[in-house]
């Protein structure tokens, strides 16, 4: 079980998930992408914070009442322990306690880890966006979790 916690993100943390970021995706987002990000006032950013390091983040934009998941990511040392279902689950409670109506994500189609992860929280696939990434090629799933 973990024994961190979950909190805002904030400027201190930028180098510890930028590294998460960097170790995550093949097109990783800048630090100054993040920097951007929490200064943005419809941006929602939490970290998982264990030992004083940032071990995951997630983040997503509160847009009028629906909230889009922009990334979430786990480092690898610590992935398989539930700390994405975590960061996830503190979204989710973020868009309940603001009112709105749903969440939604972009996913890899041959991301079946995230997907599980997104499916047993009650996201549901919406629809398909061709040729979406390109470094490797592949299909986005629209997944959106209704409330």
């Amino acid at each position: 079980m973990t024994k961190g916690v979950i909190r805002r993100m904030t400027e201190k943390d930028i180098d510890m998930v930028h590294e998460i970021e960097i170790l995550s995706f093949s097109v990783p987002w800048s630090k100054e992408s993040f920097i951007d990000e929490i200064k943005n006032k419809n941006a929602i950013y939490y970290v998982y914070e264990e030992d004083s390091k940032v071990w995951g983040f997630a983040g997503m934009h509160h847009i009028v009442d629906e909230g889009h998941i922009t990334n979430i990511a786990v480092h690898p040392q610590k992935r398989g322990q539930g700390i994405g279902r975590l960061l996830l689950s503190a979204l989710i409670s973020y868009a309940k306690e603001n009112g709105l109506v749903g969440l939604t994500l972009e996913v890899r189609s041959k991301n079946y880890v995230a997907i599980s992860l997104y499916k047993s929280l009650g996201f549901i696939q919406e629809g398909i966006r061709k040729n979406y990434y390109s470094d490797p090629p592949d299909d986005a799933i629209i997944m959106w979790l209704w409330l």
